[in-house]
Parts: structure tokens; sequence; C-alpha cells
């Protein structure tokens, strides 16, 4: 992915997704512990489109002899990876580049971790194809895309109309196709994961199904994610909804509000993350 430096608050952007990766704990010790069982000697890990390395860290974590890289176009996010994992005594490596040009300078991997990243890329298949290439026979490559929007809220919030949730999934799906088309050098594929997979060369693998389940009362940071999401959805999706869910979407962000994410007693974070795998011959 693409980033720009100029003007841009990255050590808040960095934070934010810091949280979202110590959520993603889960994920990461299943994609983890799964690796271990078909792929015998872990010897070279990279998170792609890794942001400040939550993923890394993870997969440095669990397997603390392997060469593990975080591969980004964010020098800023970078910084935030190696000086994380150095607080915590963890070598992780940084490669800067944007996908999927940055593939061009790697060695081969055993296990190559992309999340959410391979559809900001306008050829899909051209990227899973080049990570493929990455990885030693045997090597094991983990996509996370799709899956299942998130549920936090009840049906009915007391404030604007019942189903908002439903209603956001409608525009940001409208608005994630528009981006896409966008796209330089767009190319319009059947997203079965599997079969994309299995085009690039790989045995497809296992797919993976992790449930992340916070009941309410919330903890902070993982309000701060949801208030963090509820932003990005009226950047992105804002004008293809109507005034009253504009208006509900800014009091659910209202720090200040009894009605806001951050205070209300029944939210909760549900989520289902798919990972999809295939393996090197």
């Amino acid at each position: 992915m693409a980033h720009t430096t100029h003007d841009f608050d990255w050590a808040t952007m960095a934070d934010r997704l810091e949280r979202e990766a110590d959520l993603f704990l889960p994920v990461f010790a299943d994609t983890a512990e799964w690796a271990r069982s078909v792929v015998p000697d872990i010897r070279r890990v990279y998170d792609v489109g890794s942001g400040p390395g939550g993923a890394a860290l993870a997969f440095a974590r669990a397997f603390p002899s392997a060469e593990v890289v975080a591969v980004d176009g964010a020098a800023p996010l970078l910084d935030r990876a190696r000086e994380r994992a150095a607080r915590e005594g963890r070598a992780v490596r940084t490669h800067l580049g944007d996908l999927p040009d940055c593939l061009a300078d790697l060695e081969p991997a055993d296990l190559i971790w992309i999340s959410r990243a391979v559809h900001h890329v306008g050829d899909q298949q051209a990227v899973l194809d080049a990570l493929a290439r990455l990885l030693r026979p045997g090597g094991v490559l983990a996509v996370v895309e799709g899956g299942l929007p998130t549920r936090f809220l009840p049906r009915d919030i007391g404030i604007g109309r019942p189903g908002l949730q439903a209603r956001v999934d409608v525009a940001t799906e409208a608005w994630f196709t528009e981006m896409r088309a966008a796209l330089p050098d767009t190319v319009t594929t059947v997203e079965d994961w599997p079969a994309l997979l299995a085009r690039a060369g790989l045995v497809s693998g296992a797919v993976r199904g992790v449930l992340i389940n916070r009941p309410a009362p919330l903890d902070l940071p993982t309000r701060q994610i949801l208030r963090d999401t509820l932003r990005q959805t009226l950047d992105h999706a804002g004008d293809l909804l109507d005034a009253e869910d504009r208006a509900t979407l800014a009091a659910l962000t209202d720090p200040d509000s009894p009605a806001g994410i951050l205070r209300r007693p029944d939210a909760f974070y549900l989520s289902a993350v798919t990972v999809y795998t295939g393996q090197a011959s």
C-alpha cells in the first residue's frame, strides 16, 4: 500500500493499529500454531503490510529462532515496529516498500502473513502470485480477507433508527466497491480466495476461522477501536448514509456523550476473522 508522509499523524495511526493488533492476538496465535504443524522448520517470516508490526511481533514471540521481517510502505510505522520489538527484546527487521514492487527484493520465506492488504492493490491475483513465488518449498502463505462484519451494538441503541449496523454494512460495501474500482490497473476478479491461491500455484490449505468475542462491558482499548471504526465509516461512507444515520454516528463517536461508544454499557465486540492459506509444493 502506498503511504504519504506529508502532514499526517502517524503516531495516532500507529496507536490505532497497535490496539487492533492486540485484539488480533488470538488470530496470530492460531496461525502460528497451524503453521508450526505444517512447516517443521520456520526460519523466515514476513508480515506484509505490517503497519507497526503487530503480527511480526507476535510471530517473533512464537518463532524466537526465526528471522521475522515487517514489510510496509510507511517508514514511521516501521519505526514503531522496531521500537516495540526492541522493548520486548525481540529481533524484528523491517523492509520499506509498497506492494507489489517491494516483494522483488525479499529472500524466500517459510511463512508469509498478509492481512487486509491485498484488496488495496488493483490486481489482487498478481500480488498473490508474487507472494507465492517468495515461498520456500513447503512454505505457507496466510491471507486475511473477507470474514464477517463486526457486530458491536444492539439492533435498537436508543438513538436514531434501529438497524444502524445493517445500513452501515450496505454503505461500507458500496464504498469498498468504489475504492476497488478507482485503484490503478484494477482487475475485476471473483474473490474466491482458495481459488486465487490455487491459481498462484499453491496447494490450497486450511481455511481458518477465528472468533473474537468480547462481551459487554468493554475495556477502553476495545472501545477506542470501535470509535476509530465509526469515525472511519463517517469518513469513507458517510455520504452514502442519510442525515439521521450520520447524526447517530456522530453521537456514537462523541467522547462526552453518555450514548457514545466510549461510555455506553451495551457495547460489545464480536467478529469472525477468516484466514485463507496455501502451501508451496
